[in-house]
């Protein structure tokens, strides 16, 4: 079967994609073009809410034509010489001034803008042209609205359509699934929103498309396969749901999510319910107390906890809006090796980045002292849309194209230089934007820095073509070095201690209130939750602008923490600047557990430790006899702390949120209780 080419990533952002049908196209140039043509082939024509698609059968060298609503002079059943229509009344005639060639030679590459008055001919084999034209027009007329009333008339078109289709049940994994809900909702993928309908039964969840876009007309999932089901916000709205599963429920298979957001947010807390309360519904999902104890403890790494963070403030990879942040950790981009254990090359956490240069503070706060209302330090976000494709263009250019109508940015104004970027960052008066997760994920090996597809970017000012990304000398000119050595920088013991510090103005206490102007961190007023209730807002054009700040010009993320976020504990803390060097030697060494050791404790009134581990264990060691005197197996799960009381009782904690407290005498079980909302 032949593979379609056509992706709803060739429409303008949020474009939704109805139907096709099967037709011939007849393109003729006006009489007045001396090198008139014609040409016909079979093919799909894609109707669309701002566009019409035509996309070629059998030759992937023909380039995809799209034709805009707004570019339209006529739409119309093609007359007939004679005075009448043509042969069978199927042919569709559109008259346009400019149209769009898309994946010439089926490469990557900006679009052709055919800026030229030309008349296209479709002739419908098996739709009927009367109710395709009608549908056509009325998406024509659209076009021709100002944006904010173009938007609300599709929204309704988009409304009825949808209405009217019905899920079919022959879909249902079985006659005895018993349906509990459905809504009306839309798929969210970067840049991207397909509508469709959710049905949910006591077994499964049922996905339906809208149009043919996917092989598989509906996308099924089991309930009992679902690990993660959350609350997300979308554009500042609560209505946003991220459902993900693993059917294969083992820890190598790849995870599947589906972002979905609702008309309203009782609808998305009431879809919520219902499927929390099927009886095969069994994730579980992490506490954020008990990640945040663990990343303390050192059991998480600070790129999961990071993701964590992420994923908790309603970011997420399918929402180019709300993309995950990551913080900024070298500042040396020059040298021809990297010391980590040179506090020099770290960048300051506790100060976001337009803060980082003193000079450039001093005049952004000069400027803000002379606002007179809604003031803001920085008019620009450290993650927007534009800022994630700058860095992921080389490896997702049909995004940039798909964002920059068709075409990709200035070679000069490109992610060139790695060093660039950050002295851009550093001087820029309008440039504060962080990284994002593909600079420390070593699984990809830092693909997005190179140009594998060998896409034509265009030269810069030198002359010299855009290619891969100029790497620091240090990184040896292999981005897979590169990400390593920034993940290594990112897990070291100096931002383990300070990481903190970043987490508080981005998710915490200093990202709004007195606390951040403080700080040096107030960004424009719409950027924040809770600024504006689109619900509320009556003016089309009004909200219409509202809607394009808020998705264009960055998103603050949810704040989770209210006071100041804890450290991470370290084994001994990082010397910094000190002269002196710390001599250990080791007395005695002990081997007992089969895990990881969790936590010490030490009874001074006889110099015994007692250590519990991952594997469940709690161990007794006689420093006076130098040897392990008992070992109690208390669960199947890993125990996370212990304790002596002042009556030497030992006091220990457990990831099941269970508490044991032992007799220190005979170290013999005495009491056992649930933990409700602490580790101990």
């Amino acid at each position: 079967m032949e593979k379609q080419r056509f992706s709803l990533l060739l429409l303008e952002p949020s474009e939704i994609y109805f139907e096709d049908f099967s037709v011939d196209i007849v393109r003729e140039e006006l009489p007045n073009d001396l090198e008139a043509a014609e040409f016909q082939m079979s093919g799909r024509l894609k109707m669309c809410s701002k566009s019409l698609v035509f996309e070629a059968k059998g030759s992937s060298n023909v380039p995809l034509i799209k034709i805009m609503y707004k570019d339209c002079t006529t739409i119309d059943r093609q007359e007939d010489p004679s005075g009448g229509t043509n042969t069978d009344g199927q042919r569709l005639s559109i008259r346009c001034r400019q149209h769009i060639e898309m994946l010439d030679q089926n490469r990557i590459q900006p679009y052709r803008f055919v800026q030229k008055e030309c008349t296209f001919l479709f002739h419908f084999h098996y739709a009927k042209l009367d109710e395709c034209l009608q549908q056509i027009c009325q998406l024509y007329r659209a076009s021709t609205l100002p944006s904010y009333e173009q938007n609300s008339m599709i929204a309704t078109i988009v409304y009825s359509r949808h209405s009217r289709v019905k899920f079919n049940m022959l879909w249902l994994n079985n006659l005895y699934e018993r349906t509990i809900c459905d809504f009306q909702v839309e798929e969210i993928n970067p840049l991207i929103v397909n509508p469709g309908r959710l049905l949910i039964t006591n077994t499964f969840i049922y996905f339906q498309y809208y149009n043919n876009i996917n092989t598989n007309p509906v996308l099924k999932v089991g309930i009992k396969h679902i690990i993660g089901l959350s609350k997300h916000r979308y554009l500042l709205r609560q209505i946003g749901l991220k459902i993900r599963w693993n059917e294969k429920q083992s820890t190598g298979a790849t995870d599947q999510c589906l972002y979905l957001v609702f008309r309203n947010q009782t609808d998305r807390d009431e879809c919520w319910r219902n499927i929390n309360g099927q009886p095969d519904y069994a994730a579980t999902e992490q506490s954020p107390e008990s990640m945040t104890l663990k990343w303390q403890n050192g059991l998480v790494s600070n790129y999961d906890y990071l993701l964590y963070l992420n994923s908790l403030a309603d970011r997420s990879f399918q929402d180019l809006t709300q993309y995950p942040v990551f913080p900024w950790i070298l500042t040396d981009y020059a040298s021809d090796k990297l010391n980590l254990h040179d506090p020099a090359v770290y960048r300051d956490l506790s100060k976001p980045v337009g803060a980082l240069n003193p000079d450039r503070l001093e005049r952004l706060r000069a400027r803000f002292e002379e606002m007179t209302e809604d003031k803001f330090l920085y008019g620009s976000h450290y993650s927007t849309p534009g800022f994630v494709l700058y860095y992921l263009v080389r490896k997702h250019p049909e995004l940039m194209l798909c964002l920059q109508n068709g075409k990709f940015d200035h070679p000069d104004r490109m992610f060139n230089s790695v060093a660039d970027a950050f002295n851009n960052c550093l001087h820029n008066m309008s440039d504060f934007k962080e990284l994002i997760p593909e600079f420390y994920d070593t699984d990809q090996r830092g693909d997005f820095l190179l140009n594998g597809m060998k896409i034509d970017f265009g030269a810069r000012f030198d002359g010299t073509p855009v290619n891969n990304v100029a790497l620091p000398p240090w990184a040896l000119n292999s981005p897979e070095r590169f990400v390593r050595l920034l993940r290594e920088a990112l897990e070291s013991d100096h931002v383990s201690a300070r990481l903190h510090q970043w987490i508080d103005l981005i998710f915490g206490y200093k990202q709004q209130g007195k606390a951040s102007h403080e700080a040096d961190n107030v960004f424009y007023h719409l950027c924040y939750e809770g600024s504006v209730d689109l619900g509320s807002i009556n003016d089309l054009a009004a909200r219409h602008a509202i809607e394009v700040q808020i998705s264009e010009f960055g998103q603050i993320p949810k704040q989770l923490f209210r006071t100041a976020h804890v450290s991470k504990l370290l084994a001994i803390p990082p010397s910094i600047g000190a002269s002196t060097q710390l001599a250990l030697e080791k007395e005695a060494e002990y081997h007992s557990h089969k895990d990881i050791i969790t936590a010490v404790a030490v009874d001074r009134a006889t110099g015994n430790i007692f250590t519990t581990s991952k594997d469940g264990t709690m161990t007794c060691y006689s420093t006076s006899e130098k040897r392990k005197i008992r070992s109690v197996q208390l669960s199947d799960l890993p125990i996370s702390s212990v304790q002596i009381a002042d009556d030497r009782s030992i006091i220990m904690g457990g990831w099941d949120d269970t508490m044991y407290v032992h007799r220190c005498v005979c170290l013999r079980l005495w009491d056992r209780f649930n933990c409700i909302a602490y580790f101990l």
